[in-house]
């Protein structure tokens, strides 16, 4: 059964900005998905929903190295864009969440069957997540339904607001694309001097954060 979701969302994906966000703004370059598998959507192209405060939080954090990737951001910038959410695991919604329990007990027979450990979420390497969201992908094909275009869902990040509180101080919604056609256009979120700081100047660290990186 497919569950297409017939609105779209704004999304702020965070990246460099001279070797993807301009590229990709001016049309030169695309938006390449993630694939690591630690990916807790599993692999697609990350976004954050309404919230580019955060995207360039994250962008700068990755710029500083206390976020990991693979290829350093070395000048945050926060790009925008609109998504039309398509046919769409919505994960706060009762039947997508069914979905995600199903898979999970799936995965959890097919592992006891082969006598294999199960994949475990370690803080940010959310083994455990990418493996359930690849075998919901992988059970979609093996019955013919059609693929997702998105995945949609909350994530509580960061401390309580206040004790016992469900409220978290970086809680925020991820799109995570998989069918790029779905991206319907990008933008320079405004005000500029608020969202991209760093558009017409360079990202600079703190003389004790670059010898701090240097030694580790």
């Amino acid at each position: 059964m497919s569950n297409h979701q017939p609105f779209q969302v704004t999304g702020y994906h965070s990246c460099d900005r001279d070797v993807v966000g301009l590229n990709v703004l001016n049309g030169r370059d695309h938006l390449k998905p993630s694939k690591n598998s630690w990916d807790w959507l599993g692999s697609g192209i990350y976004f954050w929903e309404q919230n580019p405060e955060r995207a360039l939080e994250y962008a700068v954090q990755s710029a500083e190295g206390s976020q990991f990737n693979k290829i350093r951001i070395k000048t945050p910038f926060v790009l925008g864009t609109t998504i039309h959410l398509g046919n769409c695991l919505n994960l706060m919604e009762p039947e997508s969440l069914s979905i995600l329990e199903e898979a999970y007990n799936g995965l959890v027979q097919m592992h006891r069957e082969l006598g294999k450990k199960m994949p475990e979420n370690d803080g940010p390497k959310r083994l455990l997540d990418c493996a359930v969201l690849k075998y919901v992908h992988q059970s979609r094909r093996d019955q013919g339904k059609s693929p997702y275009d998105t995945i949609r869902s909350a994530f509580q990040e960061g401390r309580e607001i206040y004790p016992t509180a469900p409220f978290t101080s970086q809680l925020h919604i991820q799109i995570c694309v998989i069918n790029p056609e779905m991206i319907q256009g990008f933008f320079l979120p405004r005000p500029i001097e608020k969202y991209n700081p760093y558009l017409d100047k360079e990202f600079l660290l703190s003389r004790d954060n670059d010898e701090q990186k240097l030694a580790s």
